[in-house]
C-alpha cells in the first residue's frame, strides 16, 4: 500500500524543511511514501486541488476536528487498511492555514487529528511524517517506538 501526503504550499520554515527531509529520507527504507505539494491559496482552492489529486484514493484529512488516535491505534488502522486489499494508496490531506472545506471533510474516508491543539500546517506535516515513520518502525520491529 502506497502512502501519499498531499500538502498545501512549499514549506517556508527552515526547521520544517529539515524535518520533512529527514523523515522522508528515513521512510525510504520502509516502502512507498511520497510527498506532493499543491499550490497554496484559499481554503476552497486548496481543498479542490487536494480532492482532485486524491481521486480514487483512501482519503485521510488531517483536521483538528478528527479522531485522536494513539500511535498504536494508528498502526492498527494502517494494518486494517493493508488487509482490505482494495486500497492501493492512502492520501493524507493537509490544507492551508484556513483548513479544509466542509466538502473535503465529507469526501474524506477518515478525519484524523494529530493534537487537540491547532497546529501550523508545516509543523503538522513534520509531526505526521514522524508518526508514519514511527508506525513503519513498529511494523519492522525496530526499537524506535517505546511504550
Amino acid at each position: 500500500m502506497r502512502l501519499l501526503i498531499l500538502a498545501a504550499g512549499k514549506p517556508a520554515l527552515g526547521y520544517a524543511r529539515e524535518g520533512i527531509e529527514e523523515y522522508l529520507k528515513r521512510l525510504k527504507h520502509h516502502g512507498q511514501v511520497s510527498l506532493e505539494l499543491v499550490k497554496a491559496g484559499s481554503s476552497e482552492e486548496v481543498s479542490k486541488r487536494l480532492l482532485e489529486k486524491s481521486e480514487g484514493m483512501f482519503r485521510i484529512a488531517m483536521d483538528e476536528r478528527g479522531e485522536r488516535l494513539t500511535t498504536a491505534e494508528l498502526a492498527k488502522r494502517f494494518g486494517q487498511l493493508e488487509l482490505r486489499g482494495d486500497i492501493k494508496c492512502v492520501a493524507f490531506l493537509i490544507g492551508a492555514s484556513d483548513g479544509h472545506t466542509q466538502e473535503l471533510r465529507a469526501k474524506s474516508d477518515l478525519l484524523l487529528s494529530l493534537s487537540s491543539l491547532t497546529l501550523q500546517h508545516e509543523l503538522a506535516l513534520v509531526v505526521l511524517l514522524e508518526q508514519i515513520y514511527r508506525v513503519a518502525s513498529m511494523k519492522a520491529g525496530s526499537p524506535y517506538h517505546r511504550e
